[in-house]
């Protein structure tokens, strides 16, 4: 099933505004632009690549922010779209939630799978906590 041309259109830069919104750390506007995004976005929405997308950057918003609940809830929409459960990105920031959250259990499970998809590679740019938390488990 194809998206109209300019619904997709005006999806990429509503998301293209709020990923500039986000490295410029005006949280609370890139997520206005997200859910306006995703709002764009057909029902049923999780069979569109794009709502993988863009609740992947809605729950990487509230991780940045440590609003570490509604960060998991995004993210494990985005679990239920396509592409979503291969994409290493989302499988370390859900452990990394689980691991704020205090379920270190769930954590490790999320985590080894990240590192199980694309090795060290995934937590370079992350806090040594996350990779030390699976360190004995591999």
């Amino acid at each position: 099933m194809n998206m109209e041309d300019e619904i997709y259109d005006r999806i990429v830069e509503l998301c293209e505004e709020g990923d500039e919104l986000v490295e410029e750390d005006c949280y609370p506007e890139a997520i206005i632009r997200y859910e306006a995004a995703l709002e764009l976005v057909p029902n049923p929405k999780y069979i569109w690549e794009a709502s993988t997308w863009i609740y992947t950057a809605l729950g990487d918003v509230y991780f940045l922010q440590s609003q570490f609940q509604e960060a998991l809830n995004q993210f494990q929409e985005a679990l239920k779209c396509p592409d979503a459960i291969g994409n290493p990105f989302i499988q370390l920031r859900i452990g990394q939630c689980f691991f704020e959250l205090e379920d270190i259990m769930k954590a490790r499970e999320f985590l080894l799978k990240a590192y199980m998809l694309d090795g060290t590679e995934v937590f370079e740019d992350e806090e040594e906590k996350y990779f030390i938390c699976i360190q004995p488990m591999i």
